[in-house]
């Protein structure tokens, strides 16, 4: 089997996955692929489907929690789709799913195009960041995406225009559905000023540096902002800041966050959300949703 994988791309059998995830958690796969390319992926696919062997897209690994136990199955990381093309007369920007999201934001600001100075923080690549609809400072990725390129459940490649793709805050068709694999995104962007967008990335860049815990390993923010308020505030008055379960603690410096303070599990990391949601629930009546996503938790 291995030997038939490595056609497509670079395999690990057993792998960890400690520093492909943003928690570092200590989980590991049967099998790490990274695909040499598009066709290449779909090969892997293909050869997965026919082995019944299951099977789940990585991307930076910023908004998921996995299983401390070994994943039965092929991790897929499309680092190498990481092909970036600007077209500045059309405002037009075409960038692979593996493309880190800071990198595009670089690109476009470079070339004086703007839009997506809200996401220079934002640790994920682009596929990541189009399945769960990433966003700040009241912007949100699918707000400049003109397209979408996928794999179809067949494995047939698909352009699917905006007005086709449903989302909404911190979510998209393709985390509801999981019915395709995001390859590639066309995004539209304005005419704008370098200077300004690179004061403007910097400054938000020092608020973020002042108000999240960037020191520690964490996934982001846990819950969705409820409509009206915010999840940092209603877990912070219920009196959880710093709360700690094993390795895992409600940031002192924002509650939204759950950091590692060193050699946390994924049981540390689910109990304290299932902890923080119950308790936030019984003293506020607000029922929080989970933004970060668990995987291999059947």
């Amino acid at each position: 089997m291995i030997e038939e994988l490595t056609k497509y791309g670079t395999v690990e059998e057993h792998a960890t996955l400690k520093n492909l995830n943003t928690y570092h958690i200590g989980s590991t796969t049967r099998y790490l692929i990274s695909p040499n390319s598009v066709q290449d992926l779909i090969s892997i696919l293909k050869l997965l489907k026919e082995n019944n062997i299951k099977y789940f897209i990585l991307g930076n690994g910023s908004n998921i929690i996995l299983n401390d136990r070994e994943y039965a199955g092929a991790v897929i990381r499309l680092n190498n789709l990481n092909g970036l093309e600007i077209q500045e007369d059309k405002n037009l920007t075409y960038a692979e799913a593996g493309v880190m999201l800071p990198t595009l934001v670089k690109e476009v600001i470079n070339r004086s195009l703007t839009g997506l100075e809200f996401a220079a923080g934002i640790p994920g690549t682009i596929g990541g960041a189009i399945y769960g609809n990433a966003g700040a400072y009241n912007s949100c990725i699918m707000d400049y995406v003109e397209s979408v390129t996928v794999l179809d459940e067949n494995f047939e490649i698909q352009t699917i225009e905006h007005e086709d793709i449903t989302y909404s805050y911190r979510t998209s068709m393709f985390k509801e559905t999981k019915k395709y694999i995001i390859i590639a995104a066309k995004f539209f962007l304005k005419k704008g000023d370098k200077q300004s967008s690179l004061e403007l990335v910097e400054e938000r860049q020092k608020r973020r540096v002042e108000t999240q815990p960037l020191e520690y390993a964490s996934a982001g923010s846990v819950f969705r902002n409820p409509e009206g308020d915010f999840a940092g505030r209603l877990i912070e008055s219920s009196g959880l800041k710093g709360y700690k379960i094993g390795g895992a603690e409600v940031s002192e410096k924002h509650a939204n966050f759950i950091i590692n303070k060193g050699n946390a599990t994924s049981k540390d990391v689910y109990k304290l959300i299932n902890y923080v949601h119950d308790t936030v629930l019984e003293k506020t009546k607000v029922d929080l949703l989970i933004e970060q996503e668990f995987i291999d938790w059947e």
